[in-house]
Order: structure tokens, then C-alpha cells, then sequence
């Protein structure tokens, strides 16, 4: 009985409980997502929630304008909003005693005795002083005769968790802070803008972004646009870097590139700890190249604009999570934050990742920078060497120099953020001294000989382009093998990159099962999953699953908006995905869907009645809209246009229904940030795999692989990057429907039905338990960290 292990929450009661949710300190995109998911799971659990308004400000300042109970209703809509609306404001008093005095009593009258925070180190930090102290305030309060003997008695323990709302990503023991990735997305809009002026007349251009203390954006955004130089407070560039940029600079226009992007962090300095400014930049590239040279500050646009999809899963999942340790926690369990690591939810002491935040800072303070890399954590180090291998080209002397022939390839239906891919694997096989070959139109160019030697400068701006330009089709090797090893064998291939989506993986399967005929397939084989549907065995996340995700959740946003001010309207949804629902219900999910139909959770007449009625008693409320997406093939018989009928028709004089097919618009635009990072830190993972296993099975003159692990896909399994033989994934794979059999999202769809008010069972087994921070001494063979 599977039961038996699983916790449900059910044995969680919130009865009797009040939780009080704030944000503080700098505001960040998500913020209003994490206060949604902790207001309705606190409801849901029976607890009584408050909003406390305008940060710690509002809890020493009291009153019922600033510590209000919240309603179920009262965070609908709030989901696509930027900010935070419940405010957020840098307190002074509260860093007394008498604030914190003030404060406790406000708290006190109300029963609060948990305390949700989203914010910064500084406002975390505050909070946990706060809980240390909360006995003594009590006491205090008593002796004031402010309160009474038995609140002492009734309320002894404050209990607090934290999320992390940073645009920044500054602060340790979390792969990704809420509000990161949507600063991301500002950053490159911005980067792409300048890129087609820039190109138009020849220029370069610096450009500043956020980060007093950590060169996250600046690093990562370099890595997503292909900057020609990136300057960041982690990494003070060496004496003499001025002359190596500019080197490289009047390199690159010489190699044909019309433009250079140089990213400042606004932190950045150099070796001596003097400030380098993007004026400074600027001038450094007048005076010794001459070029026509421009500065933009990206400044607050950065910490604007709506959440992307990715910050609205984050802090969903988070707010949930925040709510479950609050009913677990003890008087003497530590404060702790949830985070991310991975894929997975976590929950980690406070002050261990306070702490681990603070000695960065020291660390760069006393110019320790490796050792301040290496205390960001595994997802900064790994960016950062991502960026070192592909930033810079070596001289053709410098190189090693290997004798083998890598054929990179793209399989199966365009995915954004294949270039990225392409391009990282491109420039690392160079960089590690082999001949990189690009086939163009899948197998089917392959068999017909469309190969041809790619270099360095081939792939120049490649990442920031969606769908793939090597071309791409769905023709499978097996009706070919004989052509393509023949192929093989002219253009002396010693080892495959198959970039795609489930075809990639029947396409490696073919050809491994063709190395008992033919030896030319007796290789070295990587596979990297590129495929919107995300519907790939062996990986949680595919290339190009989150910019689809993000385009699903802004026409859902259009969508919404378009029914503000008349009637109450419900809209059903089409979304893509064949039959993997991932898009729909992890789209569900960001746009604040009420039901999201899918192939892998069987639903019949009786399941869409109960969501009919469900939404006819929510639209007599105060909800005004009502949003219901369903998988493309979710069910043969009940159609969009089936359920579009029967909610027009049971809705009547309620809402009325509009429906709406999102189509190839999912598979469009450019990649997101996400996508273009991921694509090219598993490509550079891949290639480096390969050049390894190049060097293992080269024996007497050739190279001869016919192991199982030589023909592997690499993909993102939790918390780490893993390559697995594709034999080993038949088992895991449903191959009619073309979905794997177990599916890791399926656990965040009850997530979804409690945000949309339905009673549900949802497993807290895998919930976070509280873990230590680790220190990142030496990164084992697993390090990439799966959110970027």
C-alpha cells in the first residue's frame, strides 16, 4: 500500500492557528504569488491569516489599516501582478527594541504567533532576532500590564519561516530567489532591443545592471546574450584587463560581429577594490579603439513588470511549503527558509544561510574571491565556469589537438533555446581541440550528406534566436542507417550530439540497436532533451518547456484581462504537449487556472460536472473569471469544443464562456532566460562527456564505444545533471503515448486544485525536511544546479 509512506496533510490541522504574512525590504517580481499560496493554504488548512501591510512597518505600527485578516478572495488576481501590494517598507523602529516591543504586543492582540516573511538576508535576519526575543518582549508586555498572564502562557512561542524574495539571487543555501528570473527576462528584452540598434550602426554598448554584492544578473545575463565581456564583484578582473578587453573587442569586429555588448554589475570592481563604473568602461573603449560607444543603466525596470512563469511556480510552491513547516514546527525547531534546490523543495536553518551570506561578503572583503565563488553555491560557480569556457577563444596555438570529428545535430519539432545549445556545444568541442561538424534537417540531412565543418564565429549570436537554425525534422535513422553510416564513414564522425525531443530519443535508440550491423555506430552518443512538450524520460526539465510556459501564462494574463469590467466570463484553454500535460497543468499552476484537463489523470462526465458547479458557486461570488486549460489530446471524446458547449450550457445566467486555441504560438518567439542558460550549461556538460569518453575508447588508431554507457541522454533528475544510458530509459517509457511513465509534476497538480479552492489530498511526503547548508568544497561530478 503506497499510502502507508505518504504523509497527507490532512493530519496537519491549521485550527486554532494564526499566521500573519509580510513583505519587506526590496520589493521583487513573485512577491504576490508566495502571499496568494500562503494566504489560501493557510485557509485551507483552517488557519486564520493576516496580511501585515507595508512591512515591519505595519506590525510596530498596528492598527486595522495594517494588520488585516485575509479572505480567500481577497489575493485573487494578484498572481500576474509585479511588486508586492500589500506593500513592502524599510523600518527603522523595528530595528529597536522598543519597535520590536510594539510590534509583539500588535501580534499579541491578534493571536499571531506565526510569522511568514518574504525578503531579503536583512528583513530575515530581523525576523529571527525577533523570535529570540519574543519570550522576553512577552514579559515585558506583563510587567506593562499590556497583556495578560495566560497570553503568555497561550502564545510562548513565535514560530517563523522565510522565503527569499531577491532580484538579486544573493543569498545562499537557494539555487534561485523569487524575483530572479523575472529580472532576468527585463535584462534580456532590454539586450535583444539594443542588440538590432547596436548591429544597425556598428556599436558598443555598455550596459549596468543590478547587484551591489553579487555579479548574478550581470553573470548570467552574459551568459544568455553572449556579452563580449562581463564584469562582476565575484570575479575582479586582473592588472592589465583593460588591454585584454580591448583585444578582444577589436577582435570580434574583426571577425565580421558588428556589435559589442560589454555587462557591468553595478558592484563591480577591480583587484584593488576600486569601483569600475560603466562610464569608465565606456571611456576605456573611446580612448583605445575608437568605437562609437553607448551606456544604459537598466536601473528599476529591472525590479518591474509581471512575474515570469517560472517566479510564479517558485513562490507557489514556496507559499505552500512556508504554510506546512509553520503547522510543523516546535518550539525548538530553528527558523527556517524554503528554497529550491534543483527541482526540489527545501528546508534550510536561517541563520546557517544568513550566515553563509554574510562570510561571502567577508570573503571578498579580505579579496578571498574563489572562496567567494565557492560560498554562492553550486549554481554560481557552475555559471561562471560555463561563461569562462565559452567567453573566451583560445588561439589556434593554445589548443589542444584531438583528431576527432563531432557531428552536432537538432531532431523532431523546433524547440526554443536549441541555438543556445548548438552554439555551447560548438565553441566548447573547439575549445577542446576537436573538429565540430553541424547536419542540417535532422537524419534526413544526414543520410543526404547536408554535413558541414562549423566554426567559432559560425555560431556568433545564436543563443538569444528561437527555433532552431540548423534546421530540424521528425525522419527517424532506422530506413536510413545504411546512408547515414555511410555518411559516417566519409566525413569520419567519431562521436554524435542529437539535440531534440522524444524523436531523439528513438532516433539513439535506432542507432544503438544498428551497432551490431554497422560500426560506424560503435561511437560515443549524446542525447539532450530540446521539446516544449517536456514529455522526455529521464529529465524533469526539457529545453524550451519554459519559454512555451511563458507564452501559455501571458496570453492567459491577455486573456483574463480581456474579460475585466464586463460580465463573469470562464475560458477554456487548448494547449499543446501531444500527451504529456505538463504544459498544461504547470501553465494551470502560473496562471491561476480553476482546472486544467490532462491525458494522465483520466477525468469523466462526473469530474467535469463537479468543476462546473464548482465554478458556477465561485462566479456567485466575488470572482469574476474563471480560466480552464485542457492538454491537446487530454481525451478523444470530450473536446475543447465538447467542454466550451457544456460549460456555455450549465453556466447559463451565471457566466457565459469563451474558448481559445493557443497553437503554434507556444512553439514561437525567443527563448527565455531560462532556456538559453539551460540549454547551454548542458551542452557544455555534454561535449566535455563526450571529449571524455572520446579519449577512453580510443584504442589502436580508432575510437570504438559499444557500451551501454556510451550512447546516453543527459538530463535534470531533481537536483543534479545525469547521464543515463537511453536502454536503461525504455522501461521508464510509455512509447504509444510518448510520455515517460512517471512524471515528477504530477505531484504540484493538487497544488493548483487547492489555490483554486478545491478539497483535496495533497502528499506532503515530499515536502521539505529541515537540511543543513552545505558548503561547496569541491563540486562532484553532479554540480550543475537545475534552476539555472
Amino acid at each position: 500500500d503506497t499510502n502507508k509512506h505518504k504523509r497527507f496533510f490532512e493530519s496537519l490541522s491549521g485550527a486554532g492557528k494564526a499566521i500573519a504574512v509580510l513583505t519587506s525590504g526590496g520589493d521583487a517580481q513573485g512577491m504576490n504569488a508566495a502571499v496568494r499560496a500562503v494566504v489560501r493554504m493557510g485557509i485551507y488548512v483552517g488557519a486564520k491569516v493576516y496580511f501585515i501591510r507595508e512591512g515591519y512597518q505595519g506590525m510596530v505600527d498596528g492598527g486595522e489599516d495594517n494588520i488585516e485578516e485575509a479572505s480567500w478572495e481577497s489575493v485573487s488576481s494578484m498572481l500576474q501582478m509585479g511588486g508586492t501590494v500589500i506593500g513592502s517598507a524599510r523600518c527603522k523602529e523595528f530595528r529597536t527594541h522598543e519597535g520590536r516591543l510594539k510590534a509583539a504586543h500588535n501580534l499579541v492582540q491578534r493571536g499571531i504567533t506565526n510569522l511568514c516573511v518574504i525578503g531579503g538576508d536583512g528583513s530575515l535576519t530581523g525576523a529571527n532576532l525577533f523570535r529570540e526575543e519574543w519570550s522576553g518582549l512577552l514579559e515585558e508586555l506583563v510587567q506593562q500590564g499590556s497583556v495578560d498572564e495566560d497570553a503568555v502562557q497561550k502564545y510562548s512561542a513565535l514560530h517563523i519561516v522565510g522565503m527569499v524574495g531577491s532580484i538579486d539571487n544573493d543569498f545562499c543555501g537557494t539555487d534561485m530567489t523569487i524575483g530572479t528570473d523575472s529580472a532576468l527576462h527585463r535584462i534580456i528584452e532590454v539586450v535583444d532591443a539594443i542588440m538590432t540598434t547596436a548591429q544597425s550602426h556598428q556599436r558598443t554598448f555598455v550596459l549596468e545592471v543590478m547587484g551591489r554584492h553579487c555579479g548574478y544578473l550581470a553573470l548570467v545575463s552574459a551568459l544568455a546574450c553572449g556579452a563580449d565581456w562581463v564584469l562582476i564583484p565575484e570575479m575582479p578582473p586582473e592588472d592589465g584587463w583593460e588591454e585584454k578587453m580591448c583585444q578582444k573587442l577589436s577582435a570580434n569586429r574583426a571577425g565580421m560581429k558588428r556589435l559589442n555588448i560589454i555587462i557591468v554589475a553595478e558592484g563591480a570592481v577591480d583587484c584593488n577594490n576600486t569601483p569600475i563604473t560603466s562610464d569608465n568602461v565606456k571611456d576605456l573603449v573611446v580612448r583605445c579603439l575608437g568605437f562609437d560607444t553607448r551606456v544604459t543603466i537598466l536601473g528599476h525596470v529591472q525590479r518591474g513588470g509581471t512575474p515570469s512563469a517560472f517566479d510564479r511556480i517558485l513562490a507557489s510552491r514556496m507559499g505552500v511549503e512556508a504554510v506546512l513547516a509553520l503547522l510543523e514546527t516546535t518550539a525548538n525547531t530553528p527558523a527556517c527558509v524554503v528554497s529550491l534546490c534543483g527541482n526540489q523543495a527545501v528546508r534550510l536553518p536561517l541563520m546557517e544561510c544568513v550566515q553563509m551570506t554574510q562570510e561571502v561578503q567577508k570573503a571578498m572583503d579580505e579579496k578571498k574571491f574563489e572562496e567567494a565563488v565557492k560560498l554562492r553555491g553550486r549554481s554560481f560557480e557552475n555559471n561562471l565556469r560555463t561563461y569562462k569556457l565559452l567567453a573566451h577563444r583560445k588561439l589556434e596555438s593554445e589548443l589542444p589537438h584531438t583528431d576527432f570529428n563531432v557531428a552536432v545535430l537538432n531532431v523532431g519539432a523546433p524547440a526554443a533555446g536549441m541555438n543556445a545549445a548548438v552554439r555551447s556545444a560548438v565553441r566548447v568541442g573547439i575549445s577542446e581541440g576537436h573538429k565540430m561538424f553541424a547536419v542540417n534537417d535532422g537524419f534526413e540531412g544526414f543520410y543526404k550528406g547536408q554535413i558541414k565543418e562549423i566554426k567559432w564565429a559560425d555560431v556568433g549570436g545564436w543563443t538569444g534566436q528561437g527555433g532552431s537554425l540548423l534546421g530540424t525534422k521528425r525522419t527517424l535513422p532506422a530506413k536510413h542507417v545504411e546512408k547515414i553510416a555511410e555518411q559516417m564513414r566519409a566525413n569520419n564522425i567519431n562521436a554524435l550530439l542529437v539535440i531534440g525531443g522524444f524523436e531523439a530519443l528513438e532516433c539513439l535508440l535506432q542507432l544503438y540497436e544498428a551497432r551490431s550491423v554497422y560500426e560506424e555506430f560503435c561511437i560515443p552518443m549524446c542525447m539532450l532533451p530540446a521539446t516544449i512538450s517536456n514529455n522526455v524520460p529521464g529529465t524533469d526539465l526539457s529545453i524550451g518547456a519554459d519559454t512555451a510556459l511563458n507564452a501559455i501564462v501571458e496570453t492567459c494574463d491577455r486573456i483574463k484581462q480581456s474579460a475585466s469590467g464586463t460580465k463573469r466570463r470562464v475560458f477554456i484553454i487548448e494547449t499543446m504537449g501531444g500527451y504529456c500535460g505538463y504544459l498544461a497543468s504547470v501553465g494551470g499552476l502560473a496562471a491561476g487556472a480553476d482546472a486544467a484537463y490532462i491525458y494522465e489523470e483520466p477525468f469523466d462526465i462526473r469530474d467535469l460536472q463537479s468543476n462546473v458547479e464548482h465554478l458556477t458557486e465561485k462566479m456567485k461570488g466575488a470572482i469574476q473569471r474563471g480560466l480552464v486549460l485542457r492538454n491537446e489530446n487530454s481525451n478523444e471524446n470530450y473536446t475543447t469544443d465538447f467542454i466550451y458547449q457544456l460549460y456555455s450550457e450549465e453556466g447559463k445566467g451565471v457566466f457565459d464562456c469563451r474558448k481559445n486555441v493557443l497553437g503554434h504560438m507556444q512553439q514561437g518567439g525567443a527563448p527565455s532566460p531560462f532556456d538559453r542558460n539551460f540549454g547551454t550549461k548542458i551542452s557544455a556538460k555534454a561535449m566535455q562527456w563526450l571529449s571524455k569518453k572520446l579519449k577512453e575508447t580510443f584504442r589502436q588508431g580508432r575510437v570504438f564505444a559499444n557500451t551501454e554507457d556510451s550512447c546516453c541522454l543527459l538530463g535534470m533528475r531533481r537536483r543534479a545533471l545525469v547521464f543515463q544510458p537511453v536502454v536503461q530509459l525504455k522501461d521508464e517509457t510509455d512509447f504509444v503515448h510518448r510520455i515517460p511513465k512517471e512524471q515528477w509534476w504530477l505531484k504540484l497538480r493538487p497544488l493548483m486544485k487547492i489555490l483554486a479552492k478545491y478539497k483535496t489530498s495533497y502528499d506532503v511526503s515530499d515536502s521539505g525536511q529541515l537540511e543543513h547548508v552545505v558548503r561547496n568544497v569541491r563540486p562532484k561530478e553532479s554540480d550543475p544546479s537545475g534552476a539555472m
